[in-house]
């Protein structure tokens, strides 16, 4: 048995969306918890599975406050390292007329950048089940190489690797950098989370299954999860191509950690069945808990903080059915 089933490493911030406006007609913002491992790992926690982030906040009231907030959600820390030099990564939450999410990011630098490979604790990584990453630890060093260095040391011991782009563009310094992280990610994962806009991105393809068809032909991933926000998700394993719709839901207010709950829910029945045992089923079966939890999260304003749980989800999909 191992100690933990999931540790995240990665961006720790706050997110500022917006929350009306005042009296002068300002926008009010509020400060939520997030960053895309950290959320992801709350969703893990809702589903009773033991939970871990690496990573690094400013010796600061933010850093504080993420640190509460992980621990709220039973989230290990004891790998949470702070620096006294470096102010906790912020970034404003814009909605767009169209539904979709623009981001300004304070970050040059900010904390979650600072860490370092001996800010890794491999003894940790030896002993989960799974480990989680995205691309925005890979954007500078020193944070890139302690990224590299968590995912080697993870796969080496045994556990299932999964990667989550979470393409942000305003944070690279060009797009080859990020086309790079983008690549270093898929060679070694074993789970691929994707998103319509960046397979289309990476690719060049607007059709998503030729778009992932090149990637399972050149990365040879086992398991790729693609989520098409409102056209709903599928999942390619090998031959099995798996599609189901989204719940579209009319009380949407926030989309921010629709994907990361997402991700969680895949990743739940991968830790559950184990990727080979995923038939046709349990992937459909898998998608439809998935996408209904994510329907649930876009009701709430921020993500880490106000997932669903089992029942929670469970109860959604008893009274819905996919648009």
């Amino acid at each position: 048995m191992k100690t933990f089933d999931v540790i995240a490493l990665g961006e720790l911030l706050i997110d500022f969306t917006q929350n009306g406006r005042s009296e002068q007609g300002n926008f009010l913002f509020e400060a939520n918890p997030g960053g895309a491992p950290g959320n992801v790992l709350a969703m893990l926690g809702r589903l009773n599975r033991r939970t871990a982030f690496i990573g690094k906040v400013g010796k600061d009231h933010f850093g504080a406050l993420l640190r509460d907030a992980l621990e709220e959600q039973h989230i290990d820390t004891s790998a949470l390292c702070t620096d006294p030099n470096v102010p906790t990564t912020l970034a404003f939450v814009h909605k767009l007329e169209n539904g979709d999410r623009d981001f300004s990011f304070y970050r040059t630098p900010g904390a979650d950048m600072m860490l370092s490979p001996q800010d890794v604790p491999e003894s940790m990584l030896r002993d989960t089940r799974l480990f989680h990453f995205g691309t925005l630890s890979m954007t500078d060093e020193p944070v890139r190489s302690a990224t590299m260095r968590a995912v080697e040391t993870a796969k080496a011991c045994g556990a299932l690797i999964s990667f989550d782009p979470n393409l942000r563009p305003p944070l690279w310094k060009s797009e080859a950098q990020a086309r790079e992280a983008f690549e270093y990610g898929m060679r070694h994962c074993d789970v691929l989370k994707i998103s319509d806009n960046e397979i289309e991105w990476f690719t060049g393809c607007s059709d998503m299954d030729a778009g992932i068809a090149q990637i399972a032909g050149r990365f040879g991933i086992p398991l790729i999860l693609a989520s098409l926000g409102a056209q709903g998700s599928r999942a390619y394993r090998g031959a099995l191509r798996v599609e189901v719709p989204a719940f579209l839901n009319p009380n949407t207010t926030d989309t921010t950690g629709a994907g990361d709950t997402f991700c969680a829910c895949c990743l739940n029945a991968v830790l559950e069945c184990g990727i080979a045992q995923l038939d046709e089923s349990h992937l459909a079966q898998m998608l439809r808990f998935a996408n209904a939890a994510a329907s649930l999260v876009t009701t709430r304003k921020g993500a880490l903080r106000v997932m669903p749980s089992r029942e929670e989800v469970e109860a959604f999909l008893t009274s819905r059915t996919p648009c």
